[in-house]
């Protein structure tokens, strides 16, 4: 199944509302940094989040998140923007803890409990919107929550879930968020709050099969939601061989022959799609000719 976000609206406008299922985005972050189970979901949950932090932005707005704990897999980081394109890393993906008491996978573990969630914001202005906040639980949604109540000043429940099978396959993966607008009323915010006190987790509701937009309906009411906008998402990555080829440019004379020289080529790599990108000695020959 494809995956894809919508944008709605909830009880007259007063509730915004997104809901994502990106299971196949999750499992290509997992197959291109071939990362352990947990660390697969600490990643996609993040991934989850990026992506629809990314739909509230306009045009080309953008947006980076740092998720810097003290778990082995922290920093995370994550970029995405406002056409359904995320991309993100791990600075370890082989952390692999034993999973809870409960049977669930030790998220909190490798992210860590002790850190900040940072977001920095690119609006096209001059100065970048940068909001950050402590960690309060390592295990994501509950520290996103956190951050848009803290940070932006906007009541949200964050719900973000990956469910890893056999193999390592990514079965299912999604959230959503909800946010608490201005005229929502205390029978609204009631009705809501005892509704996410009985909803299943989010990564089981998607693999079950619900779309986004059921579990909206599921969380909100179909009689109280409205529909704005439907959008494929992505695991996208924007490096290529012409980029890295413009940053060697960048370097001096004497790096480039350096690297013609005495290594007689040159490679390197995208922290964020694992791609490797090889230039030839004539390569970067052409490079510095071309300077």
């Amino acid at each position: 199944m494809t995956d894809y976000l919508v944008k709605a609206l909830g009880y007259g406008g007063t509730i915004r509302a997104y809901a994502i299922r990106s299971t196949n985005m999750v499992q290509e972050a997992a197959r291109r940094h071939k990362s352990s189970r947990t660390v697969t979901a600490a990643l996609g949950r993040a991934l989850s989040a990026g992506t629809m932090m990314g739909a509230m932005l306009k045009g080309n707005e953008k947006l980076t998140i740092k998720i810097e704990g003290n778990g082995p897999a922290s920093p995370i980081i994550i970029d995405a923007n406002a056409n359904g394109e995320a991309r993100g890393y791990v600075s370890n993906t082989h952390a692999d803890p034993e999973r809870k008491a409960s049977g669930k996978l030790n998220v909190s573990e490798v992210v860590g409990t002790q850190g900040t969630l940072s977001v920095v914001k690119d609006l096209g202005l001059k100065e970048h919107f940068t909001g950050s906040v402590p960690l309060v639980s390592g295990e994501l949604a509950e520290d996103f929550t956190y951050y848009f109540a803290s940070s932006e000043q906007t009541p949200s429940s964050v719900a973000l879930g990956v469910i890893v099978d056999k193999g390592d396959v990514v079965a299912a993966a999604g959230g959503f968020i909800l946010q608490i607008m201005p005229g929502a009323t205390d029978e609204t915010i009631d009705a809501i709050e005892k509704t996410l006190q009985t909803v299943p987790p989010i990564s089981s509701l998607i693999n079950e099969g619900l779309t986004p937009e059921e579990i909206l309906e599921r969380l909100l009411g179909s009689g109280n939601l409205q529909i704005l906008d439907k959008m494929n998402v992505f695991f996208k990555c924007r490096c290529s061989k012409d980029r890295i080829a413009q940053a060697l440019m960048g370097l001096g004379e004497g790096d480039l022959r350096e690297m013609i020289e005495e290594d007689e080529g040159a490679e390197t790599h995208c922290n964020f799609c694992n791609e490797r990108y090889v230039f030839t000695k004539s390569e970067l020959e052409e490079l510095l000719n071309n300077k």
